[in-house]
């Protein structure tokens, strides 16, 4: 019985020591990264946050509880998510070319301030199918915002950039805007 665990044991030593070398780490060495030149495009459009009327693209999903009146039309701490129509023009009817997908949220006490999450996908035309993400707070009282391009997919994989954002119009009944963006997206 001695001799058959011994055995035993020196076939699973063996075995362990014959063992294919296998992957033990989480990485293969590789050539370094040399990135595709870079390239510089300039978008314009205008997004459409419709909070008003039968067919809304923005929707809160989240509201302060406040135990005090508040006046502002977007209080502190709502949260909308967001699937706006982005156009060619100012008008719903100049031309779809995709959309703004995401998040944004009302985050300024002393000044109505918005941090804005947006996939702006295009759905139409060069950039069909690619994307860029933007991220950043956006002061809507101020004459312009600017946003950080942050990333992005397809055509503008690894983007980089800004977007300037400016409130075409806005209706204060309904809470309805319409924004114009002018981005400058540098990418691969």
């Amino acid at each position: 019985m001695e001799i058959r665990r011994l055995i035993l044991a020196w076939i699973l030593v063996v075995c362990t020591a014959k063992a294919p070398y296998c992957h033990s780490d989480y990485y293969t060495p590789s050539e370094p990264y040399v990135p595709p030149s870079q390239q510089v495009t300039q978008l314009h459009f205008f997004i459409h946050d419709i909070i008003g009327g039968q067919n809304p693209s923005a929707i809160l999903v989240a509201r302060p509880n406040f135990t005090i009146a508040n006046d502002t039309p977007i209080p502190f701490g709502s949260v909308y998510a967001t699937d706006n129509p982005v156009t060619f023009g100012p008008n719903l009817t100049s031309g779809i070319v995709g959309n703004a997908r995401g998040l944004w949220a009302s985050a300024g006490q002393d000044k109505l301030t918005l941090v804005i999450y947006w996939d702006l996908g295009f759905t139409h035309g060069k950039f069909n199918g690619s994307s860029i993400n933007i991220f950043s707070r956006y002061p809507i009282t101020e004459t312009q915002g600017e946003l950080a391009v942050v990333g992005g997919r397809g055509q503008f994989r690894m983007a980089q950039g800004f977007a300037l954002l400016r409130t075409y119009s806005a209706d204060s009944s309904t809470n309805n805007a319409i924004l114009e963006c002018n981005a400058t997206v540098i990418h691969h």
